[in-house]
């Protein structure tokens, strides 16, 4: 088990914390480990923003480009890779703005067994109904796990009902504490709403200009709109949206931002409820200064 804290890197989408992690890890001498869900997939790289190989300046970066569109993400997956990367490497800098995914990687997370049957029946209700009745009989199984998912959320209430009856246990029992298996020292880039919404504009045109189109395209001939997890990401699901005549271009990318904006607020939920994540301003002209001493054990400030 490793002595040395991994670092974190976290905080809502457009924040910066890819380059603020590659320049820890140039100083440091660290190697950077993925942990936004989405990079996991090869081929999504414009509308994940994941950063070019001159970009990564030489810094390895672990996790990116592991799984097919088709594949449906798993966080135990997740977990174990990651923490095979974290025994192996000295210095890990983990980033990215996937919540559970951070936590799954560094604290005492475990997950339950699945039952592909009842999954399967679940999910038929889920697509002939709608999640409604699915969350009002999640909020009388397990009103604390109901509590902590949006009842938008289909595919993870499907999940949670999936795990009280398969292992009889309440969901909420195998959700996400704050008990450590790594050490880690959690750096949280903050950017003010005004601000980030902004960000998340101009990088939605951003990639448009740079060919999202093109690659989600590219990518629906290798099964892209059949993949459970890659088919419904940010800006992906929009694009397949628009090439279907579903919507217009303008339309598509309205709801990208709009989509962008409020999954932003949602990590920034997520990791702001963790006591031990150090906010630091995202546009400090000290940010990696101030970095370095959080991670040498200095007060946040």
């Amino acid at each position: 088990m490793r002595q040395q804290p991994v670092i974190a890197v976290v905080g809502p989408t457009a924040a910066g914390k890819s380059d603020l992690a590659v320049d820890l890890a140039l100083r440091l001498g660290g190697e950077c480990v993925n942990a936004d869900s989405m990079q996991l997939y090869r081929g999504m790289d414009i509308g994940t923003a994941k950063l070019t190989p001159a970009e990564r300046r030489g810094v390895p970066h672990h996790l990116l480009d592991i799984w097919d569109v088709t594949v449906t993400a798993s966080v135990a997956e997740y977990q174990r890779l990651a923490r095979a990367v974290f025994e192996s490497v000295e210095t890990p800098v983990l980033v990215g703005g996937s919540g559970l995914y951070v936590r799954a990687a560094i604290d005492d997370l475990e997950f339950p067994g699945t039952d592909p049957e009842i999954r399967a029946r679940l999910e038929s209700e889920l697509a002939e109904r709608g999640p409604d009745p699915l969350y009002e009989r999640l909020k009388e199984l397990d009103p604390a796990a109901a509590a902590a998912i949006l009842p938008s959320n289909g595919r993870r209430i499907v999940r949670a009902l999936e795990v009280i009856e398969h292992s009889g246990r309440p969901f909420s029992a195998t959700m996400p504490s704050y008990d450590a298996v790594y050490p880690s020292v959690q750096l949280g880039l903050e950017v003010p709403r005004p601000e980030l919404d902004e960000r998340i504009a101009v990088r939605v045109e951003r990639m448009w200009r740079a060919g999202l189109v093109e690659e989600v395209r590219a990518l629906l001939g290798q099964g892209l709109a059949e993949g459970r997890t890659a088919g419904r990401a940010l800006g992906y699901a929009q694009v397949i949206r628009f090439l279907d005549g579903e919507w217009s271009e303008e339309q598509a990318i309205e709801e990208t931002v709009r989509a962008t904006r409020r999954f932003a607020r949602r990590q920034e939920s997520w990791f702001r409820r963790d006591p031990r994540v150090c906010w630091l301003p995202y546009d400090a002209p000290d940010l990696l200064e101030r970095s370095l001493a959080r991670i040498a054990g200095h007060p946040c400030a």
